[in-house]
């Protein structure tokens, strides 16, 4: 094992810029604001030197004396000591205050140190980023091998595979997240999934159209032109599609129109008026 003080160094302020900014752009990089007379300073700095060593490089350690360089702990809003600070790609990422027993340092690292799973899924998303979409996937799923429970790389592994057009196959990528741990992002994969799945091998838009304009009370014909205008992403005429059957129909189609119209909502979750708008006609309509 490298000596410890290979992982863990005094900054100043004359080599912040280099030595903390600079190197987080490879790795991250902790910052200890401690200084001599603080007595959970004293604490606290052998724990971190410790589980910076035990890390061989993964993170870097720098302690910067607050009584010596008061600038830059006014800089980086530093009100109480001991006050660590993690920097990620040349920013703050987050920190914490306050001197903490070992076992609750290193689960605060384990949220900044990426495991071998997220350098799997980051080093997937610069080959999406150079085009590479055959490598991504494999690093992808390599990175669901070695940590089942990432459900990030799961979301973009799931993505991927819906721009491909595999969506049984991102349909069985994302069932492995229990609903109650989907984020927004796999939500709306999942409704997308679900609007595109039910209809492959429908007719055109404008057949699906002609039909409800041929049968303005076939429920059934316009609850499909209001699906495949939703997995077209024409989110609004769907909505508007939607809330006439849940108009028309008192049986199944009604729930299951209202249903759809829920997912649609997660579609268009970067479009907050139109949500709002029509969340307050479904209501309306439905009460």
């Amino acid at each position: 094992m490298a000596p410890p003080a290979a992982f863990s160094f005094d900054a100043t302020t004359a080599t912040f810029e280099q030595d903390v900014l600079e190197r987080s752009k490879q790795v991250p990089v902790l910052v200890d604001f401690w200084a001599p007379w603080c007595g959970p300073c004293r604490a606290l700095t052998p724990i971190l030197e410790r589980v910076a060593a035990g890390s061989e490089g993964q993170f870097l350690l720098a302690r910067v004396n607050t009584d010596e360089h008061p600038g830059l702990a006014a800089r980086y809003g530093v009100r109480g000591i001991p006050n660590v600070k993690a920097f990620v790609d040349g920013r703050l990422a987050t920190e914490f205050t306050g001197a903490l027993p070992e076992s609750a340092v290193r689960q605060f690292v384990e949220t900044v140190v990426p495991s071998p799973a997220e350098k799997l899924r980051r080093a997937a998303q610069a080959d999406l980023a150079q085009g590479d979409t055959p490598a991504a996937e494999t690093k992808l799923r390599e990175a669901l091998t070695a940590d089942s429970g990432n459900h990030a790389a799961r979301a973009d592994l799931a993505e991927l595979l819906v721009a491909r057009g595999d969506f049984a196959g991102a349909d069985a990528v994302l069932s492995a997240v229990p609903a109650e741990l989907r984020d927004d992002r796999a939500s709306r994969l999942v409704a997308k999934i679900g609007f595109a799945s039910r209809t492959q091998g429908l007719q055109q838009p404008a057949d699906l159209k002609a039909a409800v304009t041929a049968r303005p009370d076939d429920t059934g014909a316009r609850l499909a032109y209001a699906e495949r205008l939703a997995a077209d992403g024409d989110y609004q005429g769907a909505l508007d599609q939607l809330l006439e059957v849940v108009r028309r129909d008192r049986g199944e189609l009604r729930e299951r129109a209202r249903k759809a119209a829920v997912d649609v909502f997660s579609l268009a979750a970067d479009r907050p008026d139109l949500v709002a708008e029509y969340r307050r006609k479904l209501a309306s309509t439905l009460h």
